[in-house]
């Protein structure tokens, strides 16, 4: 297999049959000796933190399937830390949805005086561009449009299928006595649809238990079991 290039947390290979490999790596990303799954730098590795990420997104794909939901997920070697996944072409160099039930982190920043913590949000949908050097900037659905970036028709049915998946790993994640915050997910175009792309697991979703934040490899523990 051939190297495209390493992210920040996943090492993305050519398979040379069409389709691509992701190689989940232990690094989390954070500031200062903070571990902060949405921040934009390496700070260093937590052991078997790649496979936990790999597990949850086997099964929130595979969840994702049953509900007849499209995806680029293809199957998943957890002994080798892989996923194989169909090629996407993504909108520009990537988009990101964030769909947001409380509010939380860098909204609750953003809107200061105008939000308090945890305050209810009624599936609140944010789009950001993926750029490092820009702090990941929000974008709204007319500069996506005139920049060329999605239609306007494109735009409505992510942010429905954004919505829709919310629902599904918010009630999946009731089953176990947690609490979805908010999560986020990215969006390409996959044999011509619009389709889920990269991973869903602790390393894009908020979730907490009983009032307290439930990191990765717990998540994991909890939803797949050991």
């Amino acid at each position: 297999m051939k190297k495209i290039r390493d992210g920040k947390t996943k090492t993305v290979f050519d398979t040379g049959d069409g389709n691509i490999m992701l190689k989940f790596r232990d690094d989390v990303t954070g500031t200062g000796d903070v571990v902060d799954p949405g921040a934009n730098t390496v700070i260093g590795k937590i052991e078997g933190k790649g496979n936990a990420s790999l597990k949850l997104s086997k099964h929130f794909f595979e969840l994702l399937k049953r509900e007849g939901i499209h995806t680029h997920y293809i199957d998943a070697d957890l002994k080798e830390n892989t996923m194989l996944v169909k090629r996407a072409d993504t909108f520009g160099d990537g988009l990101e949805f964030i769909c947001r039930l409380k509010a939380a982190g860098s909204f609750v920043r953003r809107y200061g005086r105008y939000v308090k913590e945890h305050q209810p949000l009624d599936y609140l949908v944010e789009i950001t561009l993926k750029d490092d050097d820009r702090g990941d900037p929000l974008i709204n659905e007319e500069a996506l449009v005139q920049l060329k970036l999605m239609t306007r028709e494109e735009v409505s049915e992510a942010i429905a299928i954004t919505k829709k998946i919310t629902k599904i790993v918010k009630q999946e994640c009731e089953h176990f006595d947690l609490e979805l915050i908010d999560i986020k997910f990215e969006f390409a175009r996959v044999e011509g649809e619009i389709a889920v792309i990269d991973e869903i697991s602790g390393d894009n979703m908020r979730v907490q238990k009983n009032g307290q934040a439930v990191m990765q490899k717990e998540l994991c523990e909890i939803i797949c079991g050991r």
